[in-house]
Order: C-alpha cells, then sequence, then structure tokens
C-alpha cells in the first residue's frame, strides 16, 4: 500500500499501521494496539499526526488491490461522505 512513499521509514510505519487496524481487540486506539505489536505507541501516532504523505497515492493502491481481490460487479457512490456546496 505504500509504494509511493520515499522513505523506507514511513512505508514500514504505514504497514504497522494497517496492521494495528486489523488486529482482534475491541480497542482501536494507539497504545494498546502498539503493545500487541510490540512497538512504541509514539511511532504511530507520529505516522499519523505529523508524516507528510499524499493520501491520493495509498488511497488508489488500496481502491486496486480491493478490486483485484474483490472484482465487483458495479460500483456506488455514496455523496454523504462527500463535502457539501455552501
Amino acid at each position: 500500500m505504500f509504494t509511493s512513499f520515499a522513505r523506507r521509514e514511513r512505508r514500514s510505519n504505514g504497514g504497522l499501521y494497517l496492521r494495528r487496524l486489523m488486529l482482534d481487540g475491541r480497542r482501536k486506539s494507539m497504545v494498546p494496539k502498539a503493545e500487541r505489536l510490540g512497538v512504541d505507541h509514539q511511532r504511530l501516532r507520529q505516522f499519523i499526526t505529523s508524516s507528510t504523505w499524499d493520501h491520493v497515492a495509498v488511497r488508489r493502491r488500496l481502491a486496486q488491490r480491493a478490486v483485484s481481490v474483490v472484482a465487483p460487479q458495479a460500483c456506488v457512490l455514496d455523496d454523504t461522505g462527500h463535502l457539501k456546496g455552501r
């Protein structure tokens, strides 16, 4: 998912963050998930809050991977997640 990141550390932290989201457990907060991964929670927090990375490339790669796995028959646009005009 993070091949577009120039720095190896960001690619690694991105992978950790995705694994954190997919782990079992009810709480998705940084500290309990970082403990399950065996890493410092600040490393994950910095990836999300301080890193400057282009989310468009990551979303594009994620969408391509999802389409190749799921092979959808149709797509639906849910406009409730988009900003409304003023």
